[in-house]
């Protein structure tokens, strides 16, 4: 039987500890819905899909485009009728499938995706359930695949729309267009991460839990097995390597808040001795925000950049989120005297912003982490979130090191248009990745400062407020005070003007 680990957590900041045989970070999610495909066709007894969002429209990869196609020798490309072809050639699969309650509004203007799911419903081997146990105002946020107990998958991508593209960000990728087919999206950047073994095991446990919160029946473990479903394709850049879990749970139906995450991001904050390399598709966070100026008050501060998207998607996240993101660099540059923290938004060749979906942290080559959780109030106390990380300071994980410097580079070769061994070598001749961004090439792929615009009186009153973006529930219905927000009371960072 897969088995229950023990939670023996090391910090307020660790639900667990697990190893995982294999584990590897997939970018972008060209390749994630491939390898997903992939993974897929390799379940023998369970299928667990935990979701903020699903579009079963999406072609996850090579396969006959309709369901009732004339041509029988492939499985269907799009993910509604393919996880239907997967529990008719093995009866012994079950599906189970979570997605948050609010998105299901979505629904009504998706076309074909109610055929998907009245499919779904009608076939015995699915269970679909729309998860609701959050307080009001908050959302399931987790993007979590579990399969057969000993294979998983968590990270940034969504298994809907809008979300495939390559790292090459091609401008006007005839590809990258939406489930219905008309029209182009821009360009998209993901990141999530592939576990094997007992930290899959993990993984479907507390998928299992969530599970029974939204009101699904109690499902047992899957029965151990020789193989896990990694995608023969993927070669795993890590091996033998311990794996840590973190979540962040609102208080909800006699459950206790848990807010691991956000002391994960203040323990990997205060640790950096050199670097902190980051990607979140926020910067809202008055917690992390005190956390960095504190870092860069510093005599000799470790150097931090963060690569964000130009702007939130939507005017309501532009309201809550691009507004505070604003307000906290101004704050923090008060204290930065060295100018050692940087936000940097990407481009494409042609120019045109790449939107940065991705939730990952790199501290000193040392730490790994990627997860659901952003950089903003809501992840840290209203969502539910759930992020892995690999330590290569634990015992048993030194020779995780280089694979985590090899991301590093990786990602910034992805952003700068160079090839990742140019990279490593410019960064062994000057350490500074800062120095790195500014000198790098312009014609091509490139990271361009992000610039402070002005804000008006109302956007700073949002802002200040964390009116659509408080730290915890209860906020939610709390006066305004000077006891909540990004400059309240006893709080490390100044008002700016």
């Amino acid at each position: 039987m897969e088995e229950e680990n023990p939670s023996v957590p090391a910090s307020p900041s660790v639900w667990r500890f697990a190893r995982a045989s294999r584990a590897h970070v997939v970018v972008d999610a060209a390749a994630f819905f491939l390898l997903m495909q992939q993974a897929m066709l390799g379940a023998r007894q369970r299928i667990m899909l935990i979701g903020w969002d699903f579009d079963t429209r999406v072609r996850l990869g090579p396969g006959r485009r309709w369901w009732n196609a004339p041509d029988r020798s492939k499985w269907p490309a799009r993910l509604g009728a393919f996880v239907i072809w997967l529990c008719k050639r093995n009866p012994d699969l079950e599906v189970r499938v979570l997605k948050w309650n609010i998105g299901a509004l979505k629904f009504l203007f998706r076309g074909s995706m109610i055929v998907d799911l009245l499919r779904w419903w009608l076939h015995r081997a699915i269970d679909f359930r729309f998860d609701s146990a959050h307080p009001v105002g908050c959302s399931h946020h987790q993007k979590i695949v579990v399969i057969d107990g000993a294979f998983a998958v968590c990270g940034g991508i969504d298994l809907t729309g809008d979300r495939w593209d390559t790292p090459e960000h091609l401008e006007g990728d005839p590809r990258r267009h939406h489930p219905h087919g008309s029209g182009l999206y821009g360009p998209w950047h993901d990141l999530s991460m592939m576990v094997e073994g007992e930290a899959a095991a993990a993984l479907a446990e507390l998928g299992r839990e969530r599970w029974i919160q939204a009101g699904g029946a109690a499902l047992l473990p899957c029965a151990g097995q020789d193989e896990s479903a990694w995608p023969q394709t993927l070669n795993a850049e890590f091996r033998d390597v311990e794996i840590g879990i973190a979540r962040t749970r609102p208080a909800w139906g006699g459950l206790e808040q848990i807010h691991e995450i956000e002391a994960l991001y203040l323990d990997h904050i205060a640790r950096a001795r050199r670097f902190i390399y980051a990607e979140s598709q926020y910067f809202s966070s008055r917690a992390i925000a005190e956390a960095i100026a504190r870092r860069v008050a510093e005599p000799d501060p470790p150097e931090i950049v963060l690569i964000n998207p130009l702007e939130a998607e939507g005017w309501l996240e532009q309201a809550a989120m691009d507004g505070a993101r604003v307000r906290l660099c101004h704050a923090i540059a008060e204290r930065d005297h060295a100018r050692r923290f940087r936000i940097f938004v990407p481009r494409n060749a042609a120019g045109t912003p790449i939107y940065v979906h991705s939730k990952m942290m790199i501290v000193d080559d040392e730490v790994v982490r990627v997860g659901s959780s952003n950089m903003n109030n809501r992840s840290l106390g209203l969502d539910s979130e759930c992020d892995l990380f690999i330590d290569a300071a634990r015992p048993g994980n030194g020779h995780a090191a280089a694979a985590i410097a090899h991301l590093r580079h990786r990602l910034l070769a992805e952003h700068l248009g160079l090839e990742p061994n140019e990279v490593a070598a410019r960064l062994k001749a000057d350490g500074s990745m800062i120095r790195l961004i500014e000198t790098a090439p312009r014609g091509g792929k490139r990271l361009d400062a992000f610039v402070l615009r002005p804000l008006s009186d109302t956007e700073k009153a949002v802002a200040d407020n964390a009116l659509l973006d408080p730290e915890r529930p209860e906020d939610l219905f709390e006066p305004i005070g000077r006891r909540r927000g990004l400059f309240r009371i006893g709080g490390l960072l100044r008002r700016p003007r």
